[in-house]
């Protein structure tokens, strides 16, 4: 995986479609809003403004021609030069234009009867009714403050092995959780009885803390860390000093369940399970957004389906992460990367690339064994 900094050409559409005749919301407009914008833009949830009605859409049409046309909505940032996503979201050129349409002709409601019912959005589980919920004790949040990343823990108290088939995160208030995900963590050891009280710092750990610099709920890397740009020297670089967990069903690979606007529950493909080994704990890591400006409450929750039997295929995460690059003062493109070596074919269902406010772009390029080179995945922008 390349984490690169060149900057691509803005994919816009070569050219709109000509739309003839009126153009009005009731008739053309809603059904797209219904399809690719109303996941989010409805009451209660993240996003700052509902669009389920001609009312709450017509002050909001200059901003949407815009934000259409520059495609920063929906927002789907891959090249679609290279692969086809089962979640891709983004408008066709042909809807685009017919925004746009809309606008320029003046924003017409139209005849409100050629309107499709509005889509309703159900609180009940999407993935039916789960085998297990378990939540976070409730969080409160300031006000004011920057955006808060929280950390939580929660015992299963599961007696045997679990097979995960679909999990479902669920954010108690949608208005403040950015994004949220869920993992399997491993039981805290007891310590013996006869342990004494003030044991050695392990020097590896030791060296971890002493990489993180703290203040308050954030965290970053010093700056007289190690810099490695090219992680592909050394394959799997990515595992932070002392980190790199001795079960796989624990760490990074023990991901069950992702949650942001707009994203559905986690369903496993047909004979595909993950593990919660008996005794686990459950890991929240959770992103809160102080948008609105006032104290607020969460009580996030995740619901777990069960296998019947052990699964045909265990499910796994690998992160293809570098963690000890630098950017020099004013260098627009610095390139970072990450390689792992698979051992044996692989079967990918997923691919995440994650960057902060400085990535430019990101890239997945696999090497197969014959030396063919194959870009599965680029994010230009």
């Amino acid at each position: 995986m390349k984490l690169s900094a060149l900057a691509l050409a803005t994919l816009f559409p070569a050219a709109s479609p000509l739309l003839c005749g009126d153009i009005t919301y009731s008739a053309d407009v809603a059904p797209i809003l219904y399809k690719h914008c109303a996941t989010c833009h409805h009451p209660d949830d993240i996003a700052p403004m509902a669009l389920l009605t001609y009312q709450q859409t017509r002050p909001w049409a200059a901003a949407i021609r815009e934000a259409v046309l520059t495609r920063q909505m929906p927002p789907w940032k891959a090249d679609p030069r290279y692969g086809k996503w089962s979640n891709d979201w983004s408008l066709s050129d042909q809807e685009i234009a017919t925004i746009k349409g809309w606008v320029d002709q003046g924003a017409r409601e139209g005849d409100p009867q050629r309107s499709p019912a509005p889509p309703v959005f159900s609180t009940d589980w999407r993935i039916g009714k789960p085998d297990v919920v378990i939540s976070i004790p409730p969080h409160s949040l300031t006000a004011d403050g920057p955006d808060e990343y929280e950390y939580f823990t929660v015992p299963t108290n599961f007696t045997e092995d679990k097979w995960v088939v679909a999990a479902e995160l669920r954010p108690g208030n949608r208005k403040i959780v950015h994004h949220a995900h869920v993992f399997v963590s491993a039981p805290a050891k007891p310590k013996p009885a006869n342990a004494k009280k003030e044991e050695p710092a392990d020097p590896q750990s030791a060296y971890a803390d002493w990489l993180r610099v703290h203040e308050g709920k954030l965290s970053w890397i010093r700056y007289e860390a190690p810099v490695i740009d090219d992680g592909c020297i050394v394959d799997d670089n990515s595992y932070w000093p002392g980190d790199k967990p001795r079960d796989e069903n624990f760490g990074s690979g023990g991901l069950i369940s992702s949650y942001l606007p707009g994203r559905g529950p986690d369903v496993y493909p047909q004979g595909t399970a993950r593990k919660i080994p008996a005794g686990s704990n459950i890991g929240f890591q959770i992103h809160y957004s102080k948008a609105t400006k006032k104290p607020e409450m969460d009580t996030t929750s995740v619901g777990l389906i069960f296998a019947k039997e052990p699964p045909q295929q265990v499910a796994k995460r690998v992160d293809l992460s570098n963690y000890f690059f630098r950017i020099p003062a004013g260098d627009p493109n610095v390139e970072v990367t990450e390689c792992h070596t698979f051992k044996q074919d692989m079967y990918l269902t997923s691919l995440t690339p994650h960057m902060h406010l400085r990535g430019k772009d990101a890239r997945f390029d696999a090497t197969y064994p014959d030396g063919r080179k194959e870009t599965l995945l680029l994010v230009p922008h």
